[in-house]
């Protein structure tokens, strides 16, 4: 299978309430037990971004969990965006 098609790049807003409630610990700690790259951060209208990239299974993986989120956060929805691989994100982390 081609680089390409194994390893990719995602980046997805989580709507919901997802502030304050240890959403992106949560996502941080999930992506890293996955041995994903990338960053969490909360965004000024109240949704939170992610960006990762790693194996294609281990992203679908990550969207399952980021879709349940932590116990106290009420996800409503999770939009997607899926590109290629780049290389250039480094270890997962919170950013912002």
């Amino acid at each position: 299978m081609p680089e390409s098609r194994e390893r990719r790049r995602l980046k997805a807003e989580v709507v919901g309430d997802v502030q304050g409630v240890g959403f992106r610990m949560f996502a941080e700690a999930q992506a890293r037990r996955l041995g994903l790259q990338g960053y969490v951060r909360n965004r000024y209208d109240g949704a939170v971004e992610v960006e990762a990239e790693g194996s294609t299974p281990a992203l679908e993986r990550f969207l399952d969990l980021l879709r349940q989120g932590p116990r106290m956060a009420r996800v409503e929805d999770v939009r997607v965006k899926w590109m290629s691989f780049k290389g250039d994100l480094g270890p997962f982390g919170v950013r912002g």
